[in-house]
């Protein structure tokens, strides 16, 4: 990782903070201390990344991801520390499920991609994931005989 990698990936996931809704740029808006309740992280090392001080670890950017709504892949290769090629996609078509499973959103990518207000998300989830279709329900294995 380089200085310009944590620059690149810091000014992204700074946008992408604000984008959905949390205040980190008045001293008293809460938004850095909300973020890391939400994601289960220290406060600290939200404040470290968007001073350009460190990349978070691992499990933090996992947190984070889910919490922003980005897929964790997306946060790897941004921040430098994987690339495309070391998580490529599954090819179209590919897998039992075939090619509609690999263009649906998750409820999560939806509402990020909407411009769903965070807080507002449980909400989304919930009421959207009315309107799906249930999972196929799995056979039971036959009995040996």
């Amino acid at each position: 990782m380089t200085a310009s990698d944590l620059e690149q990936f810091a000014a992204w996931i700074e946008d992408l903070i604000r984008r959905r809704g949390y205040d980190i740029d008045s001293p008293r808006g809460g938004g850095k201390s909300r973020l890391a309740d939400e994601a289960g992280v220290h406060r600290a090392a939200i404040t470290r990344l968007l001073q350009r001080q460190s990349m978070p670890d691992l499990e933090t950017t996992r947190r984070l991801a889910h919490v922003l709504g980005v897929p964790v892949r997306d946060m790897l290769i941004r921040s430098g520390r994987l690339s495309e090629d070391d998580l490529p996609l599954p090819a179209a078509g590919d897998g039992a499920a075939g090619p509609a499973a690999a263009q649906r959103l998750t409820l999560e990518e939806a509402a990020a991609g909407l411009g769903v207000p965070a807080d507002q998300w449980e909400m989304f989830i919930k009421v959207a994931g009315q309107f799906l279709p249930a999972a196929p329900a799995r056979r039971a294995p036959l009995a040996k005989e």
